[in-house]
């Protein structure tokens, strides 16, 4: 438990700042890409205002085509710097003529082309290729401007970006790593010490609960109708055997429990707990069947295996409606094994499966007891699945039945 304890822990200081990396790299890149984007389309529009209205003039006035905005002004050689084309169209979407003036990687017949293109999106504005363009369709107009260096650094930016935002995921987790086991040594401590405290409390409960009963034991032997004798006892078998699941279910919780696991026959295992389910069933007047497939083998605690089954077989016992129906079923299903168990339940929509494994948890809210339910024994269940590294789930089925499934 507490290594997994740990790893959550890790998981979580992880996520949140895995989730931080990513939305400042998302934001980075997103505010360059936008400001880059910005400054071409400012190009463009100028280009748009500096343009001849007609291809005539566009030839006759080549001189006008320098680059308006930050370059304007600065420097003689700003517009060789910049280079774009233009294309003219007709409402027909016909190419009418072409101004590449301005550039020399280009040639009349691809600059048809890639207006062909951007027409057939249907966009106002984008990227094609290595080039930002603008549709002025009111003048039929494509502008298209080199924004070779301009895509080459956006990508250099998210690159690096990527590279650092993993970088640091890597540094900080071994860092984490290194401190979960300081982060979370005060709650470790508090855990062990609720530990001692119901196994030590366990003990010292035991002594008195032993006299107690052997008392009422002797009382009974003389005052055998006495209503209060037979209250003592009952509740002080009742106490013992609360006691007892604690100080289990708190060994249970260690990473290590004393009982060690060998390979045993799981089949041969719950076979010898179903047949008394059998007759337990039988003399309450309710119908079980079991269905064990022969030969599965498990590693584990085959004490704590049956414990864990009876468990299960009881709380179904117990909650199945009178002359209701329990199932217990044990087979090999995709390389893994699988324990069913479902019986009958009339009450099952006041169940709150996210619950149902907490100690002490009961469905009903006025938390009624009987003599012998505790609201822990599911709770055990799981501790006994999780130290076997398997999982355990609980369904509803049809508002009429509960069906528990364990992994292995």
């Amino acid at each position: 438990m507490l290594k997994k304890m740990r790893w959550r822990f890790i998981l979580a200081a992880m996520s949140s700042f895995a989730a931080v990396i990513l939305i400042l790299v998302c934001a980075v890149n997103l505010w360059n890409y936008n400001i880059s984007t910005g400054r071409q389309d400012s190009v463009l529009e100028m280009l748009f205002e500096l343009e001849p209205r007609s291809s005539a003039k566009a030839h006759n006035a080549p001189d006008d085509f320098h680059v308006p905005g930050p370059f304007g002004g600065h420097s003689r050689e700003a517009r060789f710097m910049t280079r774009f084309f233009v294309v003219y169209y007709d409402k027909n979407g016909i190419v009418t003529d072409i101004n590449h003036d301005n550039i020399a990687s280009v040639s009349a017949e691809e600059a048809e082309s890639y207006a062909n293109d951007v027409l057939k999106r249907g966009r106002k504005k984008g990227y094609y290729k290595n080039y930002r363009y603008s549709v002025d369709q009111t003048n039929g107009i494509i502008a298209f401007l080199n924004s070779e260096r301009e895509i080459q650094n956006m990508k250099t930016l998210f690159l690096v970006s990527g590279i650092i935002a993993l970088c640091s995921l890597a540094s900080v987790f071994v860092l984490v790593l290194i401190f979960s086991g300081r982060a979370i040594a005060p709650y470790i401590r508090n855990i062990e010490t609720q530990k001692r405290f119901i196994t030590d409390a366990g003990h010292e409960l035991k002594t008195p609960l032993t006299s107690i009963s052997a008392s009422a034991d002797i009382l009974a032997m003389e005052y055998s109708e006495n209503e209060w004798v037979k209250n003592i006892s009952k509740q002080s078998a009742r106490m013992s055997k609360l006691i007892s699941s604690l100080v289990r279910l708190s060994r249970l919780d260690e990473e290590q429990p004393a009982s060690e696991k060998t390979d045993f026959s799981l089949s041969e295992a719950i076979w010898e707990i179903s047949e008394p389910a059998a007759d337990a069933a039988s003399a309450k007047g309710k119908e079980y069947t079991h269905d064990i497939e022969d030969g599965i083998m498990l590693f584990g605690d085959r004490a704590a295996i049956q414990q864990m089954i009876s468990e299960l077989l009881e709380n179904a016992l117990k909650y199945s409606d009178n002359g209701g129906k329990i199932n217990l079923t044990v087979l090999r299903r995709h390389k893994k094994i699988e324990i069913n168990v479902r019986n009958t339940c009339s009450s099952v929509e006041s169940i709150d499966i996210e619950k149902i494994f907490d100690r002490f948890y009961r469905s009903d809210k006025a938390r009624t007891y009987s003599a012998d339910s505790f609201g822990i024994g599911l709770a055990a269940v799981k501790a006994v699945v999780e130290n076997h590294h398997g999982t355990i789930s609980v369904h509803k089925i049809d508002c009429s039945e509960i069906l528990f499934i364990i992994l292995f």
